[in-house]
């Protein structure tokens, strides 16, 4: 036997980010082999600024090819941000697939688009989420399309999530997945496992493929891209799934249960299996997800990477922040408010109300210093909100300073906080997935401890009580510390 017919070969691993797409080869055990990337491109309007799937599409064939030759992929598997899907036709050769372009979630919402919509919506249980900016939800992405070019909308097939749409251009085969659709879709209710309202309401259910699992085969690869590509015609298509939720079952293919994982990135991203669904609360950016297996998700997500941005500045230092620098900004109070951004994240009412209150923090050093205590702040808020599971996992891009995580650590002493600083989790819980049906034992997982800020403890405590009610006071009160003399510090 082989190491394509055991299992054992390397996986190519579609990410699709909002702005960079990532093809990957990973080892059958997680391990990043070989990444390359590109930009995501968008193209303007009309009928709406949207992606450019044609030029992505041959780049992510010939790519494919090019990694397959070079490391003998058995399967290949695509992962995708929870904001975007694609409306098709019933060829995936015809042009790029799309009866309509793919909307760019980021952009504007039209007024009346955005007011006829907002009564359609459903209850938070329908949704999974409060609606959020632009045009982040697919059901209201449907809802443009159907409202401004109702002929194309009547002609189409299939509506597609993203890692669902490139299985479809690479298998040929349709499907529908639980923990993609369960990624503030506002098309599936979680917790009852079926359609939103808004989906007969308005007669989408033709729309919508049947189900297969995450790790499911839908097929090998097209004849037609075999012949134009030279991709290998027995690699498996998988079905795919969302980005976040791939990350999490990394975790659970490694063995582990009962815990809470925090992704790091433009979003802070929480996850645990057992937030009560009565703990969740949309205006504190709380969220209903899926796991792979279609099973709840408590969740939340705030914009942690652009609010670091606005109080580091746009270079900051590359050098570890010393834990001198942390000690003096707690000592001395200089406290960042929040929310810095056009989201309220986790404070109802606090966008654009985001201050530097205190002593001013006057080197780039110092802002850098202040940018990772507040992210670490704001992480210990989600991780309060989500659960009471005792081990918590941190990844991703924070964990480049230890600071971070000791602040996380620091202030949670009761539970147990470990961190994973590979910077691949969603490529290798989507690799990870090839080998669900086989899998014989835990795939490998290395978590580290983060260093000890227990001298600091006392202070970070009461700088934290602090922080918390200063958050909650500014609420929707940007105003409410401008006139305190001296106090106040504030950075473009």
């Amino acid at each position: 036997m082989n190491d394509r017919d055991s299992g054992a070969a390397p996986v190519g691993v579609l990410d699709v980010g909002k702005t960079n797409v990532k093809l990957s080869a990973v080892a059958a055990d997680g391990t990043l082999v070989e990444t390359i990337s590109v930009p995501n491109p968008v193209l303007p309007g009309p009928p709406w600024r949207h992606h450019d799937l044609t030029r992505l599409g041959g780049w992510v064939f010939e790519t494919l090819a090019v990694l397959s030759r070079r490391h003998g992929l058995a399967a290949v598997v695509a992962a995708g941000h929870g904001s975007g899907g694609v409306l098709t036709g019933a060829d995936p050769d015809v042009g790029d697939g799309a009866a309509l372009p793919m909307i760019d979630y980021e952009q504007p919402l039209p007024p009346d688009i955005r007011d006829g919509y907002s009564p359609l919506a459903g209850t938070f249980l329908d949704r999974g989420s409060a609606t959020m900016h632009g045009a982040t939800h697919q059901a209201r992405q449907l809802y443009w399309m159907e409202e401004r070019e109702p002929d194309a909308f009547g002609k189409s097939r299939w509506y597609l999530g993203l890692p669902q749409y490139w299985a479809w251009r690479l298998s040929g085969v349709a499907a529908s997945e639980a923990s993609f659709l369960g990624a503030q879709s506002h098309l599936w209710n979680v917790a009852e496992r079926r359609f939103s309202p808004i989906v007969s309401a308005r007669g989408w259910e033709r729309l919508m493929p049947p189900f297969s699992k995450a790790w499911q085969t839908l097929g090998p690869i097209r004849p037609e891209l075999v012949r134009r590509f030279g991709l290998p015609a027995e690699m498996r298509v998988l079905t795919g799934g969302h980005d976040s939720s791939l990350n999490h079952y990394r975790y659970h293919a490694a063995g582990l249960r009962d815990f809470t994982v925090i992704s790091t990135g433009t979003w802070i991203v929480g996850f645990s299996r057992s937030t009560p669904i009565e703990r969740l609360d949309e205006h504190r950016g709380m969220t209903l997800n899926s796991d792979v297996f279609g099973n709840r998700l408590g969740g939340i997500l705030t914009m942690g990477g652009r609010e670091f941005s606005h109080i580091a500045g746009s270079n900051p230092p590359t050098d570890d922040a010393p834990i001198e620098v942390l000690g003096r900004l707690v000592a001395q109070r200089t406290i960042a408010a929040p929310s810095f951004g056009d989201d309220d994240g986790l404070f109802p009412g606090s966008a654009g109300s985001g201050r530097i209150l205190g002593p001013a923090a006057e080197t780039a050093m110092e802002r850098k210093a202040l940018a990772l205590l507040y992210c670490a702040l704001l992480t210990v808020e989600c991780i309060e909100a989500l659960s009471a599971d005792r081990l918590v996992v941190l990844d991703g891009s924070f964990l480049r300073d230890p600071l971070y995580a000791g602040v996380v650590a620091a202030l949670l002493p009761e539970r147990q906080v470990r961190f994973n600083l590979d910077a691949y989790g969603v490529a290798a819980g989507a690799a990870l997935l090839a080998g669900h049906e086989t899998r014989e034992k835990p795939a490998p997982l290395a978590l580290s401890e983060s260093i000890d800020l227990a001298r600091l403890n006392p202070d970070l405590s009461r700088y934290a009580a602090d922080w918390r009610a200063v958050a909650r006071a500014m609420r929707g009160n940007r105003d409410k510390f401008e006139n305190t003399e001296g106090n106040l510090h504030v950075y473009d």
